[in-house]
């Protein structure tokens, strides 16, 4: 299980052969890596649930390769069009995830591949900007001009980039950690880099698309990819690519939770939730910070049994909000009415009174 989702197998993925499962989406969330929080958002499951499956059957007809299978219905696997209401559970194809050996904060990639064979879900986070936003971490890593901005420094106000900026971070390390591309290349194992790379703008491009065309602004985002080197093309024969194998976006794509979109200047993405906390529960998120910070200097993995704070309750009518937002945002950026929600200028006019 992860921190908002749950895992459900039917059939386990092999060296061979990929398995079959799905996810369950609960209507916990996670801040600042802190894993689930002390309240639920209601319907914020559904809400993923069902981003997730269109921006899948998006990328499907666009001919990106993917996990999907489809959303459950009364045990069932059906097409989102086919659903009589909103789905809180999508239909995947399972590959292996072997555990990621570490001593402190030095993690074994070497083990996890041999383990993991040509089918395998590849440890990183393929991260795409579109924007970079005040307080972005690629702020305090490079200059403007690093990526062909004719700006002496970064200003005080979000910078839009004529194209993309596609970067590589950890996965299964305690902490996400930014990756220079040669160290991507090699945990990546057999899947090219290169190809992680297109993959991500491909679905970039198709996900700004579908933002645009609702009104929203997709300013970053981030996908996650299996290798199945056993993969075959249509025709029966051995699909291309490195050692005959293939990469399909995995996890879930295009949702309030891995992306980051904003309605007429207003965020509309769990960064919603990482503001509020910030503003409201300073102490916790600073003892994060502190933790993270101590962790990374006695090299220890575990941030949070160094943490001395924790989250407090929200009140119901911060969670009412958060509710209406995402229900309101997936109406908005699918055309359909999934949910019964306030139309989204409403509910970001909620989240402008926080």
């Amino acid at each position: 299980m992860t921190s908002v989702k749950e895992f459900r197998i039917e059939e386990d993925a092999t060296d061979e052969e990929l398995g079959r499962g799905s996810f369950v989406f609960t209507d916990d969330y996670s801040v600042f890596d802190w894993g689930k929080m002390p309240d639920q958002i209601p319907r914020k499951g559904a809400s993923l649930c069902t981003m997730g499956a269109f921006n899948f059957e998006l990328l499907e007809a666009e001919g990106v390769p993917t996990h999907y299978r489809g959303v459950v219905e009364n045990g069932d696997v059906v097409g989102l069009e086919d659903a009589t209401h909103p789905p809180w559970e999508m239909a995947i194809d399972l590959t292996q995830v072997p555990d990621l050996p570490n001593d402190g904060r030095e993690y074994d990639y070497e083990r996890y591949h041999d383990a993991a064979g040509e089918n395998y879900l590849i440890p990183l986070e393929i991260v795409f900007r579109n924007r970079v936003p005040v307080g972005s971490s690629l702020r305090s890593r490079t200059e403007p001009a690093d990526h062909g901005l004719a700006l002496d420094s970064w200003p005080d106000e979000a910078v839009d980039l004529d194209e993309p900026i596609v970067e590589f971070t950890t996965k299964y390390e305690e902490g996400d950690r930014h990756l220079e591309r040669e160290e991507a290349d090699s945990i990546a194992g057999t899947a090219s880099i290169e190809d992680l790379e297109s993959l991500a703008r491909e679905v970039n491009r198709i996900v700004t698309e579908q933002a645009d065309s609702a009104g929203l602004v997709h300013e970053d985002g981030k996908i996650e990819c299996l290798y199945y080197g056993a993969a075959t093309a249509a025709d029966g024969e051995r699909a291309s690519g490195p050692a005959n194998g293939e990469i399909r976006v995995a996890d879930v794509v295009g949702t309030f939770d891995e992306n980051r979109f904003s309605y007429e200047g207003t965020q509309l993405s769990k960064e919603v939730l990482r503001q509020y906390h910030k503003r409201t529960q300073p102490e916790w998120v600073q003892a994060v910070d502190a933790a993270k910070a101590q962790a990374k200097q006695e090299d220890v993995a575990d941030w949070k049994s160094l943490c001395d704070e924790a989250p407090e309750p929200l009140d119901s009518d911060v969670l009412e909000t958060a509710s209406d937002l995402y229900c309101a945002g997936a109406n908005a950026y699918t055309g359909q009415e999934f949910f019964d929600a306030p139309p989204l200028s409403s509910a970001i006019g909620a989240v402008r009174r926080l």
